[in-house]
């Protein structure tokens, strides 16, 4: 059966707090249906690069300074030790989470409280949501100690790409052992440079190529992947690939996809999701002004220019945030869950308001 959230409501992933349980809790109180672990960047170990770097072979550094050195003598013993844990994974049936591809206890704090919180959870999720960053952001987040972006590696490229999608496999396994569907985000911000003079040389089928690696590992594990960018780019890129959930910032945005209206709507026809990334989290003072009733009425028009028909939008929505919320103060950070929770009601037509 395909997955039709409905219109439920979900999140991207970060929060601007300190303590995974409490960020778990908040999770759980406003998003039951389809909760997430949470990624709390004020620890540098839970930043877009960091969270998913360790046991790649030449990452040095911490936090928001990571790059690789490839030309560090204990390269070429920590690439084959990389690939020996690989095939010990992959060939002997090494268990994920015994792995290097598991998360470690710095990194992991939010997925282990998350995991820990769910059976005890009062009501039981439609789906569990996990995110990683997928592999064109990090392959051009990283670079090397002469600034050479790490995707033009042949070997670096090949690595990142391999770990992602394992990383990606070892959520998927954890979540569903939970007895829930997984949704799993592919985190692509930098999709919004592609194509800019800063990527010259990346071509469009080197990106479906690895997008498509870690999509394909991930339903093979019987997840559902999605893949989430908070800016514009070639949409064309993200329906090319055989991904179940496309997520945008449908507040900022929607004017840039709606161009790719037919392709989106033979995306629908396949079954697919939406996320429709409506709550602002860019500009504080969009997020002050908006309430439920405002951010419905630019859902209504905006369901009506895709052109579609809009019970099968509704049907195949997911309501979000238009990104993370981690830069936020605390305050914003909670109007950000409550309407995305209340728009999601309201669009569902389960309460009523004014």
């Amino acid at each position: 059966m395909a997955f039709e959230p409905n219109a439920l409501p979900t999140l991207i992933g970060s929060l601007p707090l300190s303590d995974h349980q409490e960020a778990t809790r908040l999770i759980l109180e406003y998003m039951p249906e389809i909760p997430l672990w949470a990624q709390l960047p004020v620890y540098p170990e839970e930043r877009l690069l960091s969270q998913f770097t360790e046991g790649l072979p030449g990452i040095r550094g911490e936090g928001d300074s990571l790059y690789f050195d490839t030309e560090d003598p204990a390269f070429e013993q920590e690439f084959l030790s990389f690939y020996e844990q690989y095939l010990e994974v992959t060939e002997a049936g090494l268990p994920l989470k015994q792995s290097v591809f598991a998360f470690s206890g710095k990194t992991g704090r939010g997925f282990r409280a998350f995991l820990e919180a769910i059976p005890r959870a009062g009501s039981k999720p439609l789906a569990l949501k996990g995110q990683i960053t997928g592999p064109f952001t990090m392959l051009s987040g990283l670079k090397d100690k002469s600034g050479r972006l790490a995707f033009f590696n042949p070997q670096l490229r090949e690595v990142v790409v391999k770990a992602i999608a394992l990383r990606a496999k070892y959520q998927v396994e954890e979540m569903k052992a939970l007895g829930h569907e997984v949704i799993l985000f592919l985190d692509e911000p930098a999709l919004a440079g592609f194509g800019s003079s800063a990527m010259v040389g990346i071509t469009k089928e080197d990106v479906i190529s690895d997008l498509t690696e870690v999509i394909d590992t991930v339903q093979q594990a019987g997840g559902i992947p999605g893949i989430h960018v908070c800016a514009n780019t070639d949409w064309s890129v993200i329906l090319e690939t055989p991904v179940d959930i496309l997520s945008f910032d449908a507040y900022g945005f929607f004017d840039r996809i709606v161009l790719y209206k037919e392709q989106l709507s033979d995306f629908l026809k396949k079954g697919k999701t939406i996320a429709w990334g409506l709550v602002p989290t860019l500009n504080e003072e969009d997020l002050k002004s908006e309430d439920v009733s405002s951010l419905k009425t630019l859902w209504d028009g905006q369901v009506k220019q895709l052109g579609a028909d809009p019970d099968m939008i509704k049907r195949q929505a997911l309501i979000t945030p238009s990104c993370g919320t981690g830069l936020l103060s605390r305050e914003l950070s909670l109007r950000v869950l409550m309407l995305t929770r209340d728009l999601s009601r309201a669009i569902r037509g389960t309460a009523t308001y004014k």
